[in-house]
């Protein structure tokens, strides 16, 4: 299985978890930045050091630097659950209420208004259900050797 991996240091430890700082992307290296513009729009969007919380199977300590790694398509798989999913089913939610509507065609607009609503709602609630029974899964980035 490919994976995803970034130098990192750990700013703190807490149990079997750490937070780490990681550096600022640069893209690939394959091209520096001159062909496919991939390292460009890192510098444009990802500037600032990133911090988040990795599961520390190696006990490192404060100040270790580290290789965070994450599988290669489970950056593609929490962006199609954090976005598309709440805004496929306030999609849904909106049709439902216009299709359950029961005043006239020209009078449905509040009732597709409240089912994208609940619709929303309903895509958050999935995505935190469905984000926390997979905390163990692939998806979470882990450290995986030092530096």
């Amino acid at each position: 299985m490919n994976m995803l991996e970034t130098r990192a240091i750990i700013v703190q430890v807490e149990g079997k978890y750490a937070l780490v700082r990681a550096g600022r992307a640069n893209g690939c290296d394959l091209c520096k930045g001159k062909a496919c513009g991939a390292g460009k729009l890192s510098r444009l969007f990802c500037s600032k050091p990133r911090q988040f919380q990795v599961d520390n199977s190696i006990n490192a300590g404060v100040g270790d630097e580290v290789i965070i790694s994450v599988a290669e398509g489970a950056i593609l798989r929490g962006i199609g659950l954090v976005y598309l999913l709440p805004l496929l089913l306030l999609v849904m939610g909106t049709m439902l209420g216009n299709h359950w509507a029961v005043q006239p065609a020209e009078q449905h607009d509040g009732y597709a208004a409240a089912g994208a609503l609940l619709g929303l709602v309903a895509g958050f609630i999935a995505v935190k259900w469905i984000s926390s029974s997979q905390a163990k899964n692939s998806i979470q980035p882990h450290i995986a050797r030092p530096w």
